[in-house]
């Protein structure tokens, strides 16, 4: 790091919030993705003063700069893939303000999405999307990827709660997007623009959140299946029905192999797991939504179906969805964590071509996903020092993509561009759009110091 430019991130942040030793570098080169870059050096900001004053200097000085929140993306959303300087806006942790008249919650983008569904419970609120990194994630990194989990079927994702917010462009100054009122349409929705923009077109510091109330009743299900098809049927019939589950999750094969020989599970090894949850305002309404997704499952050739009496039973049937991440990072050194999504009724469909392309490219390929709204996460399992698997693996990709976009999916739900789908932004979308998304890009930050490298938006 130059020691002109270093001496002035000092002078912004103070010596105690900046770092370049080799320790921080080496942490800050990696997320929870397979991509890994180091930075030249990290500060940790503590306001929207400190905030556009960095990206003042980096704009003038020309130095890239990456936003982080803790971490947790798995697509290479916050390695900075061209050094530079990493902003750390994990110590702008603050919730600022909580209105239940009117439904919203002011944060900053470093607070933890757990901390603000832990302050949401006395009143009864909550904030739906319910990331499954949330006990640890930034509702910052949130918006920069528009996160979603398992509630999304029902619920939706971030990008259907952000209300306004404080976003900091690259040349330094301060812009406020949106409103808190429940509806507005006045100008362009500049909020949704930087929602999901993977920080390439400015740095969030403040942000207005849509908060719902709580329905009071959960009941939850799951059902086995001995054919994946039956179980992508079940899903696609489901959700045209007229229910709409609160979750509606599935484990497929692999998962549940990865799982009884990684725990002591002793789960059935049949093609797919359905778990599904209902919710409501009272118990008549609940069950009713319930028992047509039973009849559903049965209808579908489930060879089992189990529903839970109790809460602990219920915890005990999502058990082995909510524990597959952890177990499948076990199988093997390396693990692509992809994040597709079709329309819902091509389902099935998808589920057969996952399973089609792990024999064809003899590869683990254990998946898991919201069912509910299309968003499933194949994750191959390999050995990246393995030269020939690693070629296996990305051609195993290549065929995935292609696949989806063919059915009308996408290449990711939630997760993001980032790095690792960055060459296959051209296969969704076309040349006009991506010129469009570029000039875009071009008119917030015509140097190109936010984020560099991510989305196909460089060339």
């Amino acid at each position: 790091m130059n020691e002109t430019i270093k001496q002035a991130l000092i002078d912004i942040v103070g010596e105690e919030n900046y770092t370049d030793s080799l320790v921080d570098m080496v942490a800050y080169s990696k997320d929870a993705s397979e991509f890994k870059h180091r930075p030249d050096a990290a500060v940790w900001a503590t306001s929207t003063d400190q905030v556009s004053a960095i990206l003042k200097l980096a704009n003038r000085e020309k130095f890239p700069v990456t936003a982080r929140g803790a971490g947790t993306s798995l697509s290479g959303l916050s390695v900075p893939e061209r050094g530079g300087v990493i902003i750390d806006l994990g110590r702008m942790n603050k919730i600022i303000r909580i209105s239940i008249e009117d439904r919203l919650a002011v944060v900053q983008p470093g607070v933890v999405y757990a901390s603000l569904e832990k302050a949401l419970v006395p009143y009864g609120f909550f904030f739906p999307p319910d990331p499954a990194s949330g006990t640890v994630s930034t509702l910052g990194g949130n918006v920069a990827c528009n996160a979603g989990g398992i509630k999304g079927a029902k619920y939706g994702t971030t990008k259907d709660y952000v209300m306004a917010l404080e976003v900091v462009l690259p040349d330094g100054r301060v812009m406020h997007t949106g409103s808190k009122c429940m509806k507005s349409v006045s100008g362009y929705d500049l909020t949704k623009l930087f929602v999901g923009s993977e920080g390439t077109l400015g740095v969030i510091t403040e942000i207005t959140l849509k908060i719902n109330p709580k329905l009071p009743l959960t009941l939850t299900t799951m059902a086995t299946f001995d054919d994946l098809g039956d179980a992508g049927s079940a899903v696609a019939e489901i959700m045209h029905s007229g229910i709409v589950p609160s979750a509606l999750e599935i484990v497929d094969q692999q998962t549940l192999i990865a799982l009884n020989q990684n725990t002591d599970l002793n789960l059935p090894e049949v093609e797919a797991i359905l778990v599904a949850e209902t919710d409501g305002h009272t118990e008549d309404e609940t069950e009713f939504q319930l028992a047509k997704i039973i009849d559903i499952f049965n209808k579908n050739n489930a060879s089992t179906v189990k529903r839970a009496s109790s809460a602990e039973e219920a915890e005990a049937l999502w058990t082995a969805r909510k524990t597959a991440y952890g177990v499948m990072s076990r199988v093997n050194t390396n693990l692509f964590v992809e994040d597709l999504s079709v329309p819902i009724s091509k389902m099935p469909d998808i589920l057969r071509f996952v399973s089609h392309i792990a024999k064809k490219y003899d590869l683990k390929i254990p998946t898991v996903g919201h069912a509910g709204d299309g968003n499933l996460h194949p994750t191959i399992s390999f050995d990246g020092t393995n030269p020939e698997e690693v070629e296996r693996v990305e051609k195993a990709s290549e065929d995935i993509y292609d696949e989806v976009i063919g059915l009308g999916g996408t290449l990711t739900g939630e997760h993001g561009i980032g790095l690792a789908k960055a060459r296959f932004m051209p296969l969704e979308h076309d040349e006009v759009s991506m010129e469009v998304m570029r000039s875009i890009k071009k008119l917030f930050d015509p140097n190109n110091i936010l984020n560099p490298g991510k989305m196909a938006l460089d060339s």
